[in-house]
């Protein structure tokens, strides 16, 4: 009784408090009457002023009423609940799933700050020498006709004294490009030719200061740095410091840019940074991505997040470098689609030719440029296949092979608006022998000495690296130093999917194959940031008690950085796409799934300190840990400890196995939880009698909460009866709309040229999926959730919906089960098909990160309208959208209005003639996990431009990181836990935590006293209904305490850095408040303790 009247008590004063507030408000309004006395002429204007503060009382009054409203139904439910524990504490409520901790039912109307929508609401204004890709794409007619020597090209032509006044500077830039990973896995590759190359560029480059390397992927360079010893490695350092040798990237890969999640793009960056800080002190200023295939300007911002000013891409859509060469537009600032000024521009260069190989390099005729590489000189491996060979030079012929490559380089130049040329000199696995340094770098300054010495060709040419060539870009494009603009170049926006190569060739097959592996890598990058959050709390609160030497820091420090390292080495251009061979996709599995091992200990070992009472009766044991990672346990009784790894108070399900259907579940403190025993099927019509599932849906108002099974004698029943998701039905007003299910399949065309691990080459429209024999339909209703599973031929179709307050119960979670492994060339989609009117516009997401626009068209063959969707993609129409929400990332389209397809598995009996050499043929079982929302909108219709909802958002983090269910030994029986919440509260709604990572030691391979704090301020659209939507948050401008932002933990210094850690940033030690622009991503050195 007097718990309830305090929760009374505290309503009447919120209450109270509004009231006076909306007194004051009003004598506000009077007073600025009186103080400004209207004169005739301008008593309207007064009026409608006036007119407008009433407008905005009545809308605070409506708010205001719906606030307290909401805090009469909590206290009356958290009356109900004290009521209920104390008049039956042994059964709890059956009514509903309802929170067990007394905790308030998430609020009626979100606490948006009004200031928070006009991010989204602002207008896109295009700069007027902008370039948005989508109008390109309107423009271009993506025909294919013969441009001559540069077939997608066109003739080239210049008059000889166009450089008489301003010389041409070329800068040959050697590279050589290290799959980590495709034909032979990462060790092979550096057995075989890697070490050899950086062994010999040590040598070769210190030859003649004049040469220049350039080296981009981390893994293979700590790997070499790692065997050799001090003298070598001084060396290289030299070479650095003397500017021969540039670091470009200095990612641990040169990543895939559209299977990809942001997150795992940022930890394979900072590793690779992290690395160079420590071991060599090189910071770098440029990226270069010159084979993943399609580029995404996600990727543009963390390199400019990161310290970067510049960057080259290659592979972008053969129409789209023709036309941007005609435009001459191949060097631009890249710009994000939200930001309104220069704050997110980098400065990128296109390359304009087909490939980053010699041929196609040095200028439009490969016949000529190939001649220029004297790797292929006669008696060699390789040969040109023009049949026309390179040539040795000597003083006999260097003159004519001077002028003829001297004509490539102008007729090169004339594609871009500056002087400067950019000649790469390079291809994969190049420089492994001694001798093509020497054939390389011998003839060609035999060339440079010609051409330098002979003033009337008015040419500068020079080994360089890419950070000279763009040095020199700079000032010759009047770069403004401080304002990063140019009156001679213009402004990008949007990305460059889908990629296509040639003809029909479109590389869309590679947003889906092997999506087995696609998931396994979404499941480490959950795992990994739950276990870096955790063992960065453990290790705070270590060294806070002074207990560093009880605690396995260091060998929880080594299993995180593999994880890291692992996770980072999968995302290359080569791994996450499906494009490797049979067994190199096999070695990547398998370190993926070796650090899922890794991690689900290093999150046992930290929750272990973390949850208990008495830090002096920790003892580590790795025989017998106290937390065990499994989701079996044949026992009963047992504990629980459930972790939360997102940074929202949470109401989600929880799934456990037991062997009993006997079960009951409480809480720490004994209090009932309602909880659903379902059956664990073995096979499609016969379940276990050796093992259930308990699911129940908890409140996890801590990241570490504590609960217990016990037996108990429950019935359970399931019933079967014909079901498909036809219509879904609005919870708020009852609206009905029509969205079906299905599934289709795709065939391979009958050309020459079929589909493959990179290439979709369908032979026209799907065909309905239509099963030799009737499905096998079960039904599972429950008071925690109700699903529907439907078992086809080649997939097992799971509808679930959960009966719970929280996030959960405001979508449709859809599983498919694929198992194509007997088919011949067939693709398979599901296919979601609405009533909404969306034409031929729908989104899709770029790497979880941000959405972009797609547009379907019709003069682009089927396969090209299919686009990569990391997280999500959605239709809408005014008033209604529908977005599907993806724990994998898969190839997405929208092919007719009101429809999303989504390309689940691929098996593919050739290879599509991209070096591969074979076809995908190695499909497993693959469980692909989705989120279907349907949420109202308001009528204002922007299709230009769009933002998720805070409910997607929300929705995709819980989809994408499920809470994670530990079970406490039995021999621990003696030892007291207590739940732990280390953040004093949710983060703002619209902030994500993307990681808590610790920093490794300068010295040594243990963590240091420092992490890196990741946050993320997500766009989102305010446009939807805020009602009824689960959250328990609000949103707050960006701002964040950090002094009040730790529970138990006190923050000892705040410093921003860039996002790799690579640049302090102006901002200080300490800071007590911070504030992230909406879409900003910001990495901060934190010290805990």
């Amino acid at each position: 009784m007097k718990l309830s009247r305090q929760f009374t008590l505290f309503g009447s004063a919120i209450f109270c408090v509004v009231v006076f507030s909306l007194y004051l408000m009003l004598d506000h309004l009077q007073l600025d009457r009186t103080k400004n006395p209207s004169s005739g002429s301008s008593f309207p204007g007064q009026l409608t002023i006036l007119q407008e503060k009433i407008d905005h009382l009545e809308r605070l009054l409506a708010e205001n009423n719906e606030i307290i409203s909401n805090i009469r139904d909590s206290v009356l439910d958290l009356s109900e609940s004290v009521k209920d524990s104390k008049g039956s504490p042994e059964v709890g409520n059956q009514s509903r799933v309802g929170y067990p901790e007394l905790l308030a039912s998430p609020p009626l109307v979100i606490p948006i700050q009004q200031e928070d929508c006009h991010f989204a609401a602002k207008p896109y204004n295009k700069p007027a020498d902008g370039v948005q890709m989508l109008d390109v794409y309107d423009l271009l007619s993506f025909d294919n006709p013969d441009g001559g020597v540069w077939k997608q090209g066109f003739d080239i032509s210049y008059n000889e004294n166009e450089w008489d006044t301003e010389p041409l500077q070329v800068f040959v830039v050697p590279h050589s490009h290290n799959d980590p990973g495709w034909l032979k896995t990462f060790d092979d590759y550096y057995r075989d030719q890697t070490q050899h190359i950086l062994n010999n560029m040590v040598v070769k480059l210190h030859e003649d200061e004049r040469r220049r390397m350039l080296w981009s992927e981390i893994s293979y360079f700590s790997k070499w740095w790692d065997s050799i010893d001090s003298q070598k490695r001084d060396a290289v350092k030299s070479l650095i410091e003397r500017g021969q040798l540039e670091i470009a990237t200095g990612g641990w890969v040169m990543p895939d840019e559209a299977n990809t999640h942001y997150f795992a793009m940022i930890d394979q960056l900072l590793e690779g940074h992290q690395w160079l800080e420590r071991n060599v002190g090189v910071k770098p200023k440029t990226g270069w991505a010159v084979d993943p295939f399609g580029h995404s300007p996600t990727m543009t911002y963390l390199l400019k997040q990161a310290g970067m000013s510049n960057m080259l891409i290659q592979r972008v859509h053969y129409s789209v470098k023709k036309h941007f060469a005609i435009q001459k537009t191949l060097e631009f600032f890249w710009r994000q689609t939200w930001d309104q000024d220069t704050t997110t521009d980098i400065l990128c260069h296109m390359m304009p030719f087909y490939s980053y190989d010699v041929p196609h390099t040095c200028g439009p005729d490969p016949k000529i440029c190939c001649q220029f590489d004297f790797k292929r000189l006669p008696g060699g491996r390789i040969s040109c296949p023009w049949r026309v060979p390179p040539q040795t030079i000597n003083d006999g012929n260097v003159k004519e092979r001077a002028l003829m490559l001297l004509d490539q380089y102008r007729k090169k130049s004339k594609l871009f608006r500056t002087h400067v040329v950019l000649a790469p000199l390079g291809d994969d696995f190049r420089y492994n022998e001694a001798s093509e340094w020497d054939q390389q770098f011998q003839n060609y300054q035999k060339l440079f000495d010609y051409m330098n010495s002979h003033p009337e060709l008015h040419v500068k040419a020079q080994f360089g690296t890419i950070s000279d060539y763009f040095s020199a870009l700079r000032p010759a494009a009047a770069v403004d130093p401080v304002s990063n603009t140019s009156p001679l170049l213009p402004v990008v926006s949007g990305d460059f999917f889908t990629y296509a190569d040639r003809d029909d060739h479109y590389w869309s097959g590679y947003f889906t194959s092997r999506p087995f592996y696609k998931r396994l890598d979404r499941v480490l990058e959950s795992h990994l940031r739950a276990a870096e959050i955790l063992f960065s709390l453990a290790l705070a609160s270590v060294q806070k008690a002074n207990k560093w030497n009880d605690f396995p820091s260091l060998e929880n420090y080594k299993l995180l950085t593999e994880a890291r390292r692992n996770l980072g080495l999968f995302q290359h251009h080569d791994a996450i796409t499906g494009t490797g061979k049979d067994w190199v996709v096999v070695d990547y599995g398998t370190r993926l799934f070796h650090s899922i091992l890794n991690v689900k200990r290093v999150m046992a070992n930290s929750a272990h300190w973390l949850v208990l009472k008495d830090k002096g009766a920790y003892i580590h044991s790795s025989s017998m840990p106290l937390l065990q990672m499994v989701t079996r346990n044949p026992f009963l009784p047992l504990s629980l400890v459930i972790y939360n790894p997102t940074e929202q108070d949470r109401w989600s399900v929880v799934t456990v196995y037991v062997n009993t259907p006997r079960v009951r579940l409480q809480t720490a403190s004994g209090h009932a939880v309602t909880a659903q025993v379902s059956a664990v099927w073995e096979e499609t019509t016969r379940a276990s009698r050796e093992a259930f599932q308990v699911g129940k849906g908890l409140s996890l108002q801590k990241s570490l909460c504590l609960y217990s099974c016990i037996d108990l004698q429950t019935n359970y029943h399931f019933i079967v009866m014909r079901f498909i998701l036809q219509r879904v039905k609005y919870k708020e007003g009852g609206v009905e709309h029509k969205v079906e299910v299905g599934f289709v399949w795709y065939g391979t065309t009958s050309n020459r040229d079929k589909s493959g691990a990179y290439l979709f080459l369908p032979d026209g429209e799907a065909k309905a999926y239509t099963p030799n024999h009737a499905p096998v339909i079960r039904v599972t209703k429950g008071v925690v959730f109700s699903e529907v599973t439907t078992t086809y031929q080649h997939v097992t179709h799971t509808l679930r919906l959960y009966n719970v307050q929280g996030i959960e119960g405001q979508s449709v979670e859809i599983s498919n089960t694929v198992d194509i492994r007997g088919e011949f060339n067939r693709e398979i989609a599901m296919r979601i098909t609405s009533d909404l009117n969306s034409s031929d516009r729908f989104f899709t997401d770029l790497n979880g990160f941000q959405i972009q626009p797609r547009r379907t068209m019709a003069k682009l063959p089927l396969q090209a309208n299919f686009y990569p969707m990391t997280t999500m993609a959605y239709i809408q129409e005014s008033g209604v959208r529908l977005t599907l929400l993806t724990a994998q990332s898969l190839g997405v389209s929208s092919l007719k209005s009101g429809q999303l397809e989504v390309i689940m598995d691929r098996r593919l009996m050739q290879d599509d003639n991209r070096g591969l050499g074979q076809g995908v043929q190695d499909n497993k079982i693959t469980a692909n996990l989705f989120r279907l929302l349907l949420e109202k909108r308001s009528e204002t219709f922007k299709p230009e431009w769009s933002y998720p909802s805070l409910l997607s958002h929300i929705t995709s983090m819980y989809l994408n990181h499920p809470v994670i269910p530990m079970v406490v030994s039995p021999n621990y029986d003696s030892l007291t836990f207590a739940p732990l919440s280390p953040l004093r509260a949710a983060l703002p709604c619209d902030v994500h935590l993307v990681n808590l990572r610790t920093i490794q030691a300068k010295e040594g391979a243990g963590p240091s006293h420092e992490v890196a704090l990741i946050l993320h301020r997500r766009g989102f659209d305010c446009e939807f209904s805020n009602r009824n939507m689960g959250l328990l948050c609000s949103t707050t401008q960006g701002k964040l305490p950090m002094g009040k932002l730790f529970s138990e933990l006190s923050v000892q210094s705040v410093t921003p850095a860039s996002l790799s850690l690579m640049h302090t940033l102006d901002g200080g030690r300490s800071q007590e408040e911070i504030q992230l622009k909406p879409m900003e991503i910001r990495t901060y050195r934190v010290q805990l303790r």
